[in-house]
């Protein structure tokens, strides 16, 4: 990544740190994914054709992990809009592709189904042919940035065929689509506007559909499970970060004035803090691995894709828990700042594919299985 988006990531970086707060309490952050916009950020993976920045998967891992240190739920904004965008470069409309380069469209996923749960890639919602029109109907179970995103790249069962899935690009103000009333008041990453959405014979041009019928297991497996993996683990290599350079600050700065040292003088804090270390350091190897795996197509690129984020999610949990316990009573106080993060890390073990269906087919990889 060049030193000019470098630049502009940290300053972008600084305002979500500026709103993380309001955002941590249900606000979303509109002036933070305005300024990504006119930044450029928001079309930074998109094709300079378009008038985009060009920048790959690597650029946005950038990104997200630089956000995430500031604010868990900005961050997984920009995870999910890249993750949207990579699917509508290849195969969306070039007004979009301009709209979303130019930065004045946000766009997000929805695949996840009530009656599918984590199982993203095979949808229940269906899809009917309706003359030049198609009518959607579905009961999307939770879309990141749902009532402020301008699109969503929507699976449902094909038109035609046996086949698990077809993609569509739905805008949100589309007649028939209904985002719950209720605003997201969860765990965490409370700031992402993520609630469900449900069609009732939602109708849209037989144009919108992106790539052909019975062709979105295959986005999915191809496109969007690398991107979604790759920077969910960038997500919570950001959170580490965060908890590690605020416990750190912690222990440091807070004393026992009867014995004139610091928490940082006890070995066990330190050893814990060490762990914390070890564990952020050993996803950032792995993340930069996946990279290059990726990029110079190794036959281990899909292992790399799969481990990203378990790992990073598993070693996200063991940090927080560590930096909840080495700041102790003060990590419940918001000043101290670990509780937020440690509240946002939980998202990465549930989102799917969850940790455990990660497990799961990294364990069918390595043993030479398929993993459908």
């Amino acid at each position: 990544m060049s030193f000019e988006y470098e630049q502009l990531t940290e300053s972008i970086a600084a305002l979500a740190a500026k709103h993380a707060a309001e955002v941590d309490r249900g606000a979303f952050p509109t002036e933070t994914i305005r300024a990504l916009g006119e930044a450029g950020l928001l079309g930074l993976v998109s094709s300079p054709d378009v008038g985009g920045k060009g920048q790959g998967l690597a650029a946005a891992v950038h990104v997200v992990e630089r956000l995430a240190r500031e604010c868990g739920s900005t961050a997984m904004i920009a995870c999910m809009h890249y993750c949207g965008t990579a699917v509508i470069e290849a195969y969306g409309p070039v007004e979009t592709r301009k709209a979303i380069a130019a930065g004045k469209h946000l766009t997000t996923l929805a695949f996840s189904e009530l009656g599918s749960r984590s199982q993203f890639w095979a949808p229940v919602g269906v899809a009917f042919a309706d003359g030049a029109n198609v009518k959607l109907t579905a009961r999307k179970s939770w879309v990141t940035s749902a009532r402020h995103a301008d699109s969503y790249v929507w699976s449902s069962k094909p038109l035609a065929g046996s086949e698990l899935s077809t993609l569509w690009l739905v805008p949100r103000g589309t007649p028939g689509l209904r985002i719950a009333d209720a605003g997201f008041d969860g765990l965490g990453l409370r700031g992402n506007d993520s609630s469900p959405v449900t069609a009732e014979d939602a109708r849209i041009p037989a144009t919108a559909r992106l790539a052909d019928d019975g062709a979105g297991f295959g986005v999915m497996m191809g496109v969007v499970l690398p991107w979604f993996n790759v920077l969910s683990a960038a997500f919570s290599s950001g959170l580490m970060e965060a908890a590690v350079q605020k416990t750190a600050a912690h222990v440091s700065q807070t004393q026992f004035q009867h014995a004139g040292s610091t928490v940082a003088d006890l070995p066990t804090v330190r050893a814990y803090i060490a762990r914390m270390r070890i564990a952020a350091d050993h996803n950032k190897a792995l993340l930069a691995d996946t990279l290059a795996a990726i990029g110079s197509n190794r036959a281990d690129a899909t292992l790399r894709v799969l481990e990203s984020k378990a790992g990073a999610g598993e070693s996200a949990a063991l940090v927080t828990d560590l930096a909840m316990r080495v700041c102790g009573g003060a990590a419940f106080r918001k000043e101290v700042g670990v509780e937020r993060i440690f509240r946002d890390s939980r998202a990465a073990l549930v989102m799917g594919p969850t940790t455990d269906v990660l497990y799961d087919f990294i364990g069918k990889a390595v043993c030479g299985l398929p993993l459908f």
